[in-house]
């Protein structure tokens, strides 16, 4: 025998794998129902979906707790409304097995062949917002703890689904609020992944913004005012000249590589005919796993003042927007990977190892509790191919059946009498 624990069993393995063969026409219309209902953030206005999801986990014999986000700290994160939603099954003491995915999406955007909401199956792909990110991962859980629930295994232990509605907000209102309201005390934690690695690292975020203020003057006499936007575009050409260094800042993680700066958005003026009084731009710091947040933040900050003294009529205000911790692997982590890259790679049939990924997950508010975790579930073998945040989003079918049967496997091992 191959597997540790008790999947090691063939009767065992055998026997998920017939039940799950036996439900994949009812996972496909479970998903199907899930895109077919609008969740994009922005606007954020979830809770809709929430209730879809949990009538259709109701109908598979789940008990739903719905957990309603107060109003007021919905619309402080710039949502208008998110019900997190939590299902726990007891198999006996032992630990606690959180299995996380998103509901809400970003906006489908222009350029889709097919209905973003219609949940199209083509060639064994299925087409629409969300199908691969990660309203997949709502069928992967929850059909891989109705598979744990059939298997006779004898287990110790608690499995819970958090189906949250924030993760394109930054997460704050959907995982962490429910660590922070101690709703949930996990030991584990999967969040939603891909098919052909197994997560264990992320990089961070930092998300700043810089207003440069000068002072308004009338186009035929410019020299009497301070030009924002000749101050900010020195700032801006010395932040691209300094972005040529992260180069050289490599993650020792595969999958990581290295720091990246982007500025994503630039906005001011007046009008045509007059020299602008300011000018605002917003940066995304991405930060390797190595890096230390406040550092990064620091370093930003003193480039663009430094910048800024070249026009010293002018003066610039820096104020953040997002931080989002890196992901970094903690004791326990190693153990989740090493039983689901083994369970995958039989499953699958090819090599499955972990690794790190470039952005950035919801999984970090589980590691900032305590919580080991790791990134695992339905998908292809990059964003890329799943046309993750762009049009034409799609999840190949057989990849979500294989993700199905690797986490019931693996939720045997982590709960074996």
């Amino acid at each position: 025998m191959t597997r540790i624990g008790l999947a090691a069993n063939e009767s065992l393995r055998s026997n998920i794998r017939t039940y799950l063969e036996s439900q994949r026409q009812a996972q496909t219309r479970f998903l199907a129902e899930l895109v077919k209902v609008p969740s994009d953030n922005p606007p954020g206005d979830c809770a809709r979906h929430a209730e879809r999801a949990a009538e259709l986990l109701e109908e598979l014999g789940f008990l739903v707790e719905r957990h309603r986000v107060p109003e007021t700290l919905v619309r402080s994160n710039g949502m208008i409304s998110v019900t997190n939603l939590i299902v726990r099954r007891r198999f006996g003491d032992g630990p606690i097995v959180a299995l996380n995915a998103h509901g809400d999406v970003v906006p489908p955007g222009e350029g889709w062949t097919r209905d973003p909401y219609g949940a199209t199956v083509m060639e064994g792909w299925m087409y629409g917002r969300g199908a691969a990110v990660s309203k997949s991962d709502f069928a992967t859980y929850a059909f891989a703890l109705r598979a744990l629930e059939i298997s006779g295994a004898p287990l110790a232990g608690t499995v819970e689904l958090h189906f949250t509605y924030d993760e394109e907000a930054g997460g704050e209102i959907g995982p962490k609020w429910l660590l922070d309201q101690g709703l949930t005390k996990p030991d584990y934690a999967f969040a939603a992944g891909f098919s052909y690695a197994v997560v264990t690292a992320h990089n961070g975020c930092l998300h700043l913004e810089a207003t440069v203020h000068g002072r308004s003057a009338h186009a035929a006499v410019p020299y009497t005012g301070v030009d924002a936007l000749e101050a900010a575009n020195h700032v801006l050409a010395q932040l691209y000249e300094w972005r040529r260094s992260l180069r050289d800042r490599i993650s020792a993680i595969p999958g990581i590589g290295s720091p990246q700066l982007t500025v994503g958005l630039i906005s001011g003026g007046i009008n045509t005919n007059v020299v602008p009084d300011r000018i605002t731009f917003r940066l995304d710091r991405r930060m390797i796993p190595e890096e230390d947040p406040g550092a990064v933040e620091q370093e930003l900050r003193d480039l663009i003042a430094k910048a800024a003294l070249a026009y010293p009529q002018a003066h610039v205000e820096v104020r953040r927007i997002v931080l989002a911790e890196p992901l970094r692997p903690l004791p326990g982590t190693a153990r989740l990977a090493q039983m689901l890259c083994g369970h995958a790679s039989d499953v699958i049939g090819e090599p499955v190892s972990s690794k790190g990924v470039p952005l950035y997950t919801d999984a970090r508010h589980y590691a900032a509790a305590g919580v080991p975790i790791v990134l695992f579930g339905a998908g292809p073998r990059t964003i890329e191919e799943a046309n993750a945040h762009r049009a034409d989003e799609r999840l190949p079918l057989p990849d979500l059946f294989k993700a199905t049967e690797v986490v019931t496997l693996t939720l045997v091992d982590l709960l074996r009498a």
